[in-house]
């Protein structure tokens, strides 16, 4: 795809990239990719893991440098969203900080400031010689996220960039601290600052409150908060909505909308195609490192897919259950069997949960659902034994296992694919091979030295069987796209023989692509007289996939659902069910217990399934 289609909704031409490239060891990122931002516009970049997405937006926020193409931006001062100020120049009166002057200008971006370096290949008023830019339109080389800053671009990553350790106003203005005329931090007018933002966006937290407190959704509306306080022209926003709830998402959805409205031109990245046609006016797809078509936001997502993709997805939920025809093998023997399972939570007589009793047999999905706080989590957890749990039994093969004992779990056949691939199922900056190795070590030393031979032969296995996207086994995991992360994470189970798999999340954040990679897979470990025990916020994902749907309500199981019963309303009714409700199901446990906050703030991976229930990415 070339050059810029000038039939597009805004105003004015704020950036272009044009053919940028990108190579890194052995990896094509980018392979001459174009991009145009307008003002008042939300350009959507959509493509499936490893397309190339986050290396785009790391050179537009400075982390990295193309190795060919160029950069251009709109030199003239952008809009000031919210009624902000106008940027000051050095030494001129700031009214917040008591008539003195600010000693860190907010200076937009010009010249002057050394983010720019040559004026787009001689574009003129006019532009006879540069192709019909306009004549602020100037090809800028981005080398730090402070050129970015003074460019007047604004990353909101998908990773966090918060410090733990500091209120959420003292991260909003990292570096930035409005200063008295002694030089010190004036923190009183930083906490009013933070106060109005946080307000804009609809956060009813304390600026003083600790970053660490907060559970990731919050945290995701501070690093939006962070980005609205730059006041930027171009806002790059990278999965913003993967951790929030559906309201948290109409929110944000208001906020972008009222930065739109005021001229600000973003590039909004996106996994869930049902948002694209509700706030997109454009949108770039990435393929293998090229953009391969710009099209209206109100294209179909069939048609979407298929860019994405370069081939038709007939099935999303692509699940062959051993009760269809064409599959005539029963379910097995139960491989687990959890009975009376209870963890007392910190306020006495409230428990985080209790009563669970279940079991998955060889050769079935069973689908765990519920609401954000109901205990999912927690319960997979235990089941591994990293967490405790205060009564109950867990049985692998009719056998006990030992209370909290992850490796009894694992030589039980036990595996768990956690929430955060990236915090508790990676060694991120160890090699491929090691990631996908480290649950089978035992097996692969001799002596008391590693046969790394083996290692080598079995990772290669199955990364080829995965069809993990990488320059070879060496590369780190942390350079890895999402979805080829989470194969690694799945992949080293699969290494260990594991005969039970837990699968907490394990599409969120990967393109439809590689989830129909991971459904298959499910199918082919039940195949195999395996089984899978499968915790999802995405709805659809559980119905499509689950044999059977176990939905939990505060702490307990509210009722169990066959694949025919189950339905998007039958699961809500029994999610949504009040403590001593009614369930459903004949094989529901009756009792339900008041909600703990230890269940959603004492692990903040609970506040990244405030999504529960909450549609998918292909409807």
């Amino acid at each position: 795809m070339t050059g810029v289609n000038d039939d597009v909704p805004g105003g004015r031409e704020l950036l272009r990239v044009e053919g940028v490239t990108k190579s890194f060891p052995g990896v094509r990122a980018l392979d001459g990719v174009d991009l145009s931002l307008r003002t008042g516009e939300v350009h959507v970049l959509l493509g499936e893991n490893g397309a190339g997405k986050s290396t785009l937006i790391k050179m537009l926020s400075g982390a990295h440098r193309p190795d060919g193409g160029r950069i251009l931006v709109d030199g003239r001062p952008g809009p000031k969203p919210g009624g902000q100020p106008t940027p000051r120049t050095s030494g001129q009166p700031d009214p917040k900080t008591g008539g003195q002057p600010d000693p860190k200008p907010n200076t937009r971006p010009g010249i002057q400031d050394g983010a720019y370096e040559r004026e787009g290949r001689g574009e003129r008023a006019g532009g006879a010689e540069g192709g019909g830019e306009s004549a602020a339109l100037r090809e800028v080389q981005i080398r730090s996220a402070q050129d970015a800053e003074r460019l007047g671009i604004a990353t909101i990553y998908q990773e966090f960039n918060l410090v733990p350790g500091l209120t959420v106003a003292e991260n909003i203005f990292l570096g930035r601290q409005p200063r008295t005329a002694l030089g010190l931090v004036d923190k009183k007018t930083m906490y009013a600052r933070a106060a109005e933002l946080l307000a804009r966006v609809r956060l009813d937290v304390s600026p003083r409150t600790p970053v660490g407190e907060l559970g990731i959704a919050r945290l995701q509306m501070v690093e939006i908060a962070k980005a609205l306080s730059l006041e930027a022209r171009v806002l790059i926003m990278d999965e913003p909505t993967a951790v929030l709830t559906s309201e948290e998402v109409e929110t944000l959805f208001t906020i972008v909308r009222e930065l739109r409205d005021a001229g600000v031109g973003i590039i909004f990245i996106t996994h869930h195609l049902e948002e694209i046609g509700a706030l997109g006016d454009r949108v770039t797809v990435l393929r293998d490192g090229r953009s391969v078509a710009e099209v209206p936001a109100s294209t179909d997502e069939d048609e979407l897919i298929r860019l994405m993709v370069g081939r038709d997805i007939t099935e999303q939920y692509p699940r062959r259950r051993p009760d269809e025809p064409d599959e005539p093998e029963e379910p097995g023997a139960p491989l687990l069997r959890v009975r009376g399972l209870t963890r007392n939570g910190a306020v006495a007589g409230v428990p985080v949960f209790a009563d669970i009793d279940f079991e998955v047999r060889a050769g079935e999905v069973v689908g765990l659902a519920g609401l954000v706080g109901a205990g999912r989590t927690e319960v997979a957890r235990a089941v591994f034994g990293v967490d405790r749990y205060d009564a109950g039994t867990v049985e692998i093969d009719g056998a006990q296992l030992v209370r909290g004992d992850v490796r009894a779990a694992m030589r039980a056949g036990l595996g768990l694919v956690p929430e955060d691939r990236k915090g508790q199922g990676l060694v991120l900056d160890a090699s491929l091979q090691d990631n996908l190795t480290l649950a089978r070590l035992d097996r692969d030393t001799r002596g008391g030295l590693v046969d790394r031979s083996a290692q080598r032969r079995s990772a290669a296995a199955v990364a080829e069987q995965l069809k993990v996207r990488m320059s070879g086994l060496a590369q780190p995991a942390r350079t890895l796209s999402g979805g080829n992360q989470q194969k690694l994470v799945i992949g080293k189970w699969l290494l260990a023989d594991t005969r039970l798999l837990i699968l907490d999340e394990p599409t969120r954040g990967i393109d439809v692509g590689a989830k129909v990679e991971i459904y298959q897979l499910i199918n082919e470990l039940t195949a195999s007289g395996r089984a899978v025990l499968m915790i999802s916020s995405d709805l659809p994902e559980v119905l499509g996939m689950s044999d059977r749907v176990l939905v939990m309500s505060q702490g307990r199981l509210a009722g169990e659902l066959s694949a025919e019963e189950a339905t998007q309303d039958a699961v809500m009714e029994l999610a949504l069910q009040p403590p001593g409700g009614n369930p459903t199901s004949s094989d529901s446990n009756t009792s339900s217990d008041t909600h703990t906050s230890t269940d959603t703030d004492t692990n903040t991976s609970n506040d990244a399934n405030e999504s529960a229930m909450e549609g998918s990415d292909v409807r």
